[in-house]
């Protein structure tokens, strides 16, 4: 699998479950997701074709308040969240966010030199925010990619994804889902990573 593979399907997935869907990162991106035949440039991924059609079917207009809204119930709240994109609510006994693996995950960001550019105090283990950094590392730094992967995301990203595809209605962000999942797959498979083995409690 190439790197440019990873850096198009990564960018594009992190800013999908990061960023709001009305916000100016993603306005373009969804524009292009509804119009264009977009799976042509995506990697060769099972169940592309139903991720897309779920995806397609939630951007059918009027789509902008219904998706904002389903955005805001499983990415802020106010109600406890079916899906919390971050990583230490799995990883961690406790299921709490800025978790152990957080600050495992911040001392091999430094170990490796790598500058997230955070400024708002989220912690870096989200799931948006790790599929961006792939893109990046993809493009410009790909030693530490595989470790990123088998050490910090591969390891509970599977059971995210499967919360997020049942924790809603909306068939966007099912779509969404199933298309992480199953591509994120397809990077373990391509590239043979072997993600470490960690208990889940979430």
């Amino acid at each position: 699998m190439t790197d440019a593979a990873i850096a198009l399907s990564g960018r594009t997935l992190g800013a999908l479950l990061y960023y709001p869907p009305l916000s100016p990162d993603n306005a373009g991106l969804l524009s292009a997701l509804a119009e264009t035949h977009w799976e042509d440039e995506w990697p060769a991924v099972p169940e592309l074709d139903a991720a897309a059609a779920l995806m397609r079917a939630g951007l059918t207009a009027p789509w902008h308040d219904a998706l904002a809204s389903a955005w805001q119930d499983l990415f802020i709240g106010p109600y406890a969240l079916a899906a919390p994109p971050w990583g230490s609510v799995y990883l961690d006994r406790e299921s709490v966010v800025f978790g152990e693996s957080t600050v495992a995950l911040r001392h091999w960001l430094r170990q490796e030199g790598i500058a997230t550019g955070q400024q708002n105090g989220e912690p870096e283990d989200h799931i948006g925010l790790l599929l961006m950094l792939a893109a990046w590392l993809a493009e410009n730094n790909p030693r530490p990619l595989d470790a990123l992967l088998e050490q910090h995301l591969l390891p509970w990203s599977g059971r995210y994804l499967t919360l997020l595809a049942q924790g809603t209605d909306h068939p966007f962000y099912q779509g969404v889902a199933r298309l992480a999942q199953t591509t994120l797959a397809y990077w373990r498979r391509e590239r043979r990573l072997q993600p470490i083995v960690r208990e889940l409690y979430r």
